[in-house]
Parts: C-alpha cells; sequence; structure tokens
C-alpha cells in the first residue's frame, strides 16, 4: 500500500542573471568577461537547485555600458520583464555589476521590492531582507561609487595630462582629420580632401563676412559635415551645415594645430589645417559680426561705413548715430562704442561727421584710378592672397594624384597577386572605393585653380574700372552703395589723435566690382 507524502512541493524560482563590462574590449573573444559572469552566476544557481532555482534561458547581458548610468538596454528589458512578472530572482556576480550608483541601486532595489523579487551577489553573501543585510549592501555600494569617482578622476587627469603632451584625447574627430590607431597611441592625421574644403569654408567666410551666404553656398556644393562610422556600424554625421555648425567650425583652434582641453589650449602633435594668421582674422570677422552674425540689418539713415569704421585708438567698432527733431533736420555721426559705455574721457575720437568721412572713403575707392602706387599696392595684396591659396588648391591636387597613382599601383599588385582572401577582396574594394572619390574631387580642384587663375587683374584694366566708378556710384541707392563698400573694403580705421583715416581694401575687392558691373551689364 502506497503512501503520499505530506511535504509541500517547492516551487520554482525563475533566476534572471545580470552581468556587465564597461567597455568593449574583448568582447568579439569567443569566451569573455560576460560569459565568465554568467558561469558564475549558473554554478550559484545549480547549487541551489534543491530550493527550487532555475536559470532563466534569457540573457541580460549589457557589454559597454558604465555601472555610473541607469541607460542600459538589458538592465532596461530585465526591469520591464520584471514588471511583467516573469522573474523571481536577479543573480550578479558582484554588486557593482548591477550599479555604481548608490542612488540607481536604491531604485533598483525598490522595483525589487515591489515585486518581491529577491537579489543575490554571487561573491558576496548577504540578504536583503533583513535589516543587516541592507546596511552591507548599502556599504558595499558606497564603496562602489567611491571607486567609480576615483576612476572618473583618474581619467581626467589622464586626459588633461595628454592635452599638455599635445596628444589627441579622444572623442570625435573634426571635419578635416581622421584618426591614425596604428601607433602606440591614437592621434590625428589631415585628411586632404576635408581639409581642403576646411580652408574653403575660411576663406569664403572671410570674403563674404557672413555665415549664411556661406551656408547656403556650401549646400550647393554638396558639402556636409563629418561622416563616420561607429564599431556597431552607426553612421553619425554626414549632415549639411547650418549658421551653428559652421560657427563651430571656424572657432575650432583644432585647426590651427592646438589641442584643447576645457578651457586650456596647447600646441598639439597634429599638423595644422589653417595658419594662425587666417584663424585670427576669421575670429576677428565673427567678433565684429555680433549679434547679427553678419546678416544685413536695416539701415535707415544711409550710414555708408556701418560695419566697416572702427576707432584705432580703443580698437572697437564705431557706431552710426543721429541727432534733431525729425528726418529733414538732423545730424548724422560716428562714435566710438567705448566712449559711449564708458564715457568720453577714455577715448580721444570724439563724434566724426558722417558726411565728411563717408565722402573722404568714397574719394579713397574713387582715387584708385589716379593714384598708380595705391592701386598698385592694392592689387599686389589681392594676388598675393590669391597665390597662397592658389599654392594651396594646387598642393592639394598634386597631393591627390599621388595618392591615386599609388592606389593604382596597390590595386594592380592585388589583382596580380592572385590571393583571394577576404582581407585582399575588402582592400580592392577600399582601393575603388577611395579611387572613385579622388576621381570626383580632381575635376573640382581643376575647377577652382582655373578659377583663381582668373582672379588676377591687370593693372591696366584695374584703373579702367575704376576710372568708371562715379557712374556706377551714382546709379546705385544709399543701401546698395552700403553694400559696395562692404564688397570692396574690409576696414575702415580712424586715428583720433592723428586725425587720419586708413582704408584697408579686400583682396578679391577689384575682381568683385569687375564682376559687379558685368553682371549690371547683362
Amino acid at each position: 500500500m502506497s503512501r503520499k507524502s505530506n511535504k509541500p512541493e517547492k516551487s520554482t524560482i525563475r533566476c534572471a542573471i545580470y552581468t556587465r563590462k564597461s567597455s568593449e574590449e574583448g568582447l568579439d573573444q569567443e569566451f569573455n568577461s560576460l560569459d565568465a559572469q554568467r558561469e558564475s552566476a549558473e554554478a550559484y544557481i545549480i547549487s541551489q537547485k534543491a530550493e527550487g532555482w532555475s536559470a532563466l534561458p534569457d540573457r541580460y547581458d549589457d557589454g559597454g555600458y558604465s555601472g555610473g548610468s541607469m541607460a542600459r538596454p538589458a538592465l532596461d528589458r530585465m526591469l520591464r520583464d520584471i514588471d511583467r512578472g516573469k522573474i523571481d530572482c536577479v543573480v550578479v556576480y558582484k554588486v557593482d555589476r548591477l550599479s555604481r550608483s548608490l542612488m540607481d541601486f536604491s531604485r533598483i532595489l525598490e522595483t525589487f521590492e515591489r515585486h518581491g523579487v529577491s537579489f543575490v551577489s554571487v561573491t558576496q553573501q548577504f540578504n536583503t531582507t533583513h535589516s543587516m543585510g541592507r546596511l552591507t549592501l548599502n556599504i558595499l555600494l558606497s564603496f562602489a561609487q567611491f571607486e567609480r569617482e576615483i576612476i572618473g578622476e583618474r581619467i581626467r587627469d589622464k586626459l588633461a595630462a595628454q592635452a599638455r603632451k599635445g596628444k589627441w584625447i579622444g572623442g570625435a574627430p573634426v571635419l578635416g582629420y581622421d584618426v591614425d590607431r596604428t601607433g602606440p597611441s591614437p592621434r590625428l592625421v589631415i585628411n586632404s580632401k576635408e581639409a581642403t574644403q576646411v580652408r574653403e569654408m575660411s576663406r569664403m567666410y572671410l570674403q563674404e563676412a557672413s555665415l549664411l551666404p556661406v551656408v547656403k553656398e556650401l549646400a550647393r556644393r554638396g558639402w556636409v559635415n563629418k561622416l563616420r562610422v561607429t564599431k556597431k556600424g552607426k553612421k553619425l554625421g554626414g549632415r549639411p551645415f547650418d549658421k551653428a555648425t559652421l560657427y563651430v567650425l571656424l572657432t575650432n583652434p583644432t585647426y590651427t594645430g592646438k589641442t584643447r582641453y576645457k578651457d586650456e589650449l596647447h600646441d598639439g602633435e597634429h599638423e595644422a589645417i589653417i595658419d594662425q594668421d587666417l584663424f585670427d582674422k576669421v575670429q576677428k570677422q565673427l567678433k565684429m559680426n555680433g549679434r547679427t552674425g553678419g546678416v544685413e540689418v536695416r539701415n535707415k539713415y544711409g550710414a555708408l561705413l556701418r560695419g566697416l569704421l572702427r576707432c584705432k585708438c580703443c580698437g572697437t567698432a564705431m557706431t552710426h548715430t543721429f541727432c534733431g527733431k525729425n528726418k529733414r533736420n538732423f545730424y548724422r555721426y560716428y562714435r566710438c562704442t567705448n566712449a559711449i559705455k564708458n564715457g568720453h574721457d577714455v577715448c580721444t575720437a570724439g563724434t566724426l561727421p558722417a558726411g565728411e568721412i563717408e565722402r573722404v572713403v568714397v574719394d579713397e575707392v574713387r582715387g584708385l584710378a589716379n593714384d598708380e602706387t595705391l592701386l598698385a599696392q592694392v592689387l599686389t595684396d589681392a594676388h598675393t592672397t590669391i597665390d597662397a591659396e592658389l599654392a594651396v588648391v594646387r598642393l592639394d591636387r598634386d597631393n591627390l594624384r599621388k595618392e591615386r597613382k599609388r592606389h593604382h599601383e596597390e590595386l594592380q599588385q592585388l589583382a596580380t597577386s592572385g590571393k583571394s582572401t577576404t582581407d585582399v577582396r575588402v582592400r580592392i574594394a577600399s582601393l575603388h572605393e577611395r579611387l572613385s572619390t579622388a576621381d570626383q574631387r580632381l575635376p573640382d580642384l581643376e575647377s577652382r585653380i582655373a578659377e583663381l587663375e582668373c582672379q588676377t587683374v591687370p593693372q591696366d584694366e584695374a584703373r579702367a574700372v575704376f576710372a568708371d566708378f562715379d557712374s556706377l556710384w551714382e546709379s546705385l541707392i544709399p543701401r546698395e552703395q552700403a553694400r559696395l563698400l562692404k564688397l570692396l573694403i574690409s576696414t575702415v580705421e580712424y586715428d583720433g589723435e592723428a586725425g587720419t583715416v586708413s582704408v584697408t581694401f579686400r583682396p578679391t575687392s577689384i575682381r568683385s566690382l569687375i564682376n559687379r558691373k558685368m553682371e549690371d551689364a547683362a
């Protein structure tokens, strides 16, 4: 006669194993840290089999995620499964695998307690259902958080030391540079195609003196910001420029060969793309544009020199203003902004009659037709700027031709080697892609070279243009006259102590005026 056992059957405790590793290093190995953690947890669960413990087949692995944040996909998935009642116990190798933040861990434990889920650490025995166990857990978490903060401080100190030595401290590479990881430490190397674009953007901004026209030209050319692909194959960047992203590019000191860490600047190991003089000119122009960003604002009273006139004594702009009761009877003048803000005793410039200074500047432009020395100096400055850019573009073209030749030679060697491994096929595909990119870029460089070569203006042609300046000037309304002066002139400096005015012409001013006349004639 058989007897039935009165011993109650133990219910199954469904155990979820959670594993985490902060870095992605070694995760591609056949047996990695996450596997080791899971193996230890599974062994512990098997040891508790008599208590009804059973490991769930679902894997909750967070590889490459910090324990100082809750933004982890596997952790989020596990918490959702807890809400659905699929988990009775969470098993980890160590407490800090679940979290290194005391506040975050408290929130996780609240979720566990709310759903009746127990928590077990394989290497640290404690029971969270008792006060002593909770105290032990809090002590362990406090040390885990302390360790995380210490690690953070060490990383910050290391980055600061790297920056002081001029080394690249990581992050996303900017347009114009790639990351070379073949050496003992990664470093920035110039991407010739992107470097040409960066230099051209700086040149265009100095010529236009405004962000918006440059943004429109970049969109027309199809130029976009840095495109990069992560290790997981995700594409980032590659978007069209807007005023904000263009401003960030133009103000980045990395292009001058500097390494920046927080507010510190150090000489970098990488090669500069933009020389310091060009960079400083761009920064000066950006500062002059101020809040308007270089966008043309309403010029109600016909101030021809607004945005051009500067006080040499203070180095600040001179603003246009007026006094009077009505539009027919008012007095226009320019005044130093430093004197306006801090009192007239800080500046010797005083007030400058608008009509008189504007006539002086216009006469200076008109006098280019008769002053051979001044015209020759303006042309020399223009041709020096053009020749410098022409040399850079020609160098880019020559380097691209050499690069294409190297790629063709390597491609020929691979094709005749008879090897057909995966690495060889990948390299051949990469070479074809690079050659295609070079073939598309070469005509653009040739076109730019031809355009720059046409910028050169003979002195007799320039004299003829300015000899006919009066007819063009009289045909323009005040707003168009102000725009024409900005096209021709970069700055007008007034020296209050000496009572003199100096006009600095834009390097491309004469060619711009010729193009303007040709457009009007058409």
